[in-house]
């Protein structure tokens, strides 16, 4: 087993204690890493207020051109960096894979907005002023990783904060820290120059905190749980704070739907990644005059699902993250089934070692059950019923989460009543909750959170917006006073 250590100012850092990394499906150790401390955190602050001067003058083209460069890398680097977020986060291969090619399309998408970076221009209402507001770095930001996109979402936080110009103080997930650490590697190799981005690993109690309350950092991004983000927002001061927290995503079927197209949606946006994405479909809301059938094909289809390691080929899903994560699946089964939900399919975790568990369909499910409240980050599906499209936007409604969504139907109208009323950041018609486009902003609403990642708006998160009145009057004009 191989050890590793932090990055920080330029230079490999040890800690020490530390702790190993398990590979999911085998539950064998995979790599040590440090446990760093507030020390550490402090030391990398302090690093990234050192190199912020010189990044933050680089001209933003020069920015792109390093991380087109981290793009290239990646490409050529692809298939084994897909198959160790297999190995170590435990997604089957393809996913993997996509994991990976997403962190290439997010790189490749901001390196171009170096020759963008938009600001606006409009008019002013005195003579002789000109009027524009243009982007500068927010400063030293701290970026906090989720193991579930272990390569995308890093990659989904770096590039636009370093395109933006900040320096960084990066902490990954402690289940996933290899993945980020080869994510670092790429940079390094593709000239990001020392301290501009910091690499910290170890607990959420220490490291975590850390940077939430570092008064040297004044942006912060964390993706992670709602419970966690509701900490940070009391605990951040007044950093520029993006969170990115918790869905309990629905699918509406209209008794117009295509059911074919319904099922295999359903089935990849619950059951993929084991339904450990924040935006996996969790709930069904089914109109009555196709539920049956529509069960009847998805109990199916889910047994038939191959549970395996995600790295060999016949795995249809892969593992949970670590024991906790099967334990509280394990515990909302039995929820469920306490609540009076009635169980068609799963349910339980196979024997033998690794972290997986069984695809589990439930319904009779009521909108006030907590399985169609409450996130569990499993391969869990819910199934309720409705007779109207009013009443199953309002069972859509009745969680506390916003992120993605989703109706079946082949009537206009309906579609477009789901696209207005919904509350939702992301909206798909025909399509599963899951499959975002890293051109596109990526985000939600209610308890969700409140940022947009990715797309033109994924800047927005790392850059303060500066207005700049230019006045070649020649004679001090006083806006909003009257004057001859």
């Amino acid at each position: 087993m191989a050890a590793y250590k932090m990055y920080i100012g330029g230079e490999w850092a040890g800690a020490e204690t530390g702790f190993e990394t398990l590979n999911p499906a085998t539950e064998k150790p995979i790599a040590y890493f440090p446990s760093g401390d507030a020390g550490h955190v402090d030391m990398a602050v302090g690093a990234a207020r050192d190199a912020l001067p010189k990044w933050s003058r680089l001209p933003p083209p020069k920015r792109g051109i390093i991380l087109q460069k981290a793009a290239e890398i990646l490409k050529s680097e692809k298939e084994r960096l897909g198959r160790l977020v297999s190995t170590e986060m435990g997604k089957v291969l393809p996913e993997a894979l996509g994991d990976v090619q997403e962190a290439i399309d997010t790189f490749e998408y901001f390196a171009a907005e170096g020759r963008r970076l938009y600001g606006n221009t409009t008019t002013s209402e005195l003579r002789d002023k000109f009027c524009m507001t243009i982007r500068r770095p927010v400063g030293v930001v701290g970026l906090i990783t989720p193991w579930n996109f272990p390569t995308a979402i890093p990659a989904w936080k770096l590039a636009p904060a370093l395109i933006c110009g900040n320096t960084v103080v990066f902490k990954p997930s402690s289940d996933t820290p290899l993945c980020a650490y080869e994510i670092l590697k790429v940079l390094i190799r593709a000239g990001v120059p020392p301290g501009v981005v910091n690499f910290v690993t170890g607990p959420a109690s220490s490291v975590g905190e850390a940077i939430v309350k570092h008064p040297g950092i004044e942006g912060l991004s964390f993706t992670g749980s709602k419970a966690t983000g509701e900490w940070i927002t009391k605990n951040a001061g007044l950093k520029k704070v993006g969170l990115e927290l918790g869905g309990k995503n629905p699918i509406i079927v209209m008794d117009d739907a295509k059911l074919d197209l319904a099922v295999e949606g359903i089935l990849w946006g619950a059951f993929g990644t084991t339904g450990q994405r924040c935006t996996a479909t969790s709930r069904v809301i089914a109109h009555r005059k196709i539920k049956q059938k529509l069960l009847s094909a998805l109990v199916t289809k889910a047994r038939m699902l191959r549970l395996g390691p995600g790295i060999e080929k016949t795995s249809d899903v892969g593992p949970l993250i670590n024991k906790a994560a099967q334990e509280k699946v394990n515990k909302y089964v039995g929820i469920g089934i306490a609540e009076g939900a009635k169980l068609l399919c799963g349910g339980n975790k196979p024997a033998g070692k690794g972290f997986f568990f069984k695809p589990t369909i439930f319904d009779g499910v009521t909108p006030d059950m907590r399985i169609a409240r409450e996130e569990i980050f499993g391969p869990v599906l819910s199934v309720l019923e409705f007779d109207r499209l009013d009443d199953a936007i309002d069972i859509a409604n009745s969680v506390e989460y916003g992120l993605s969504s989703s109706i079946y139907t082949g009537d206009v109208n309906n579609a477009f009543k789901a696209i207005e009323r919904i509350e939702a950041g992301i909206t798909y018609v025909n399509s599963s909750t899951i499959g975002a486009e890293v051109h596109l902003p990526f985000g939600g609403v209610k308890g969700t959170g409140h940022t947009r990642e990715a797309g033109i708006l994924g800047l927005d998160e790392f850059s303060n917006t500066k207005t700049v009145y230019v006045d070649y009057s020649g004679k001090l004009q006083k806006a909003q006073i009257d004057s001859d």
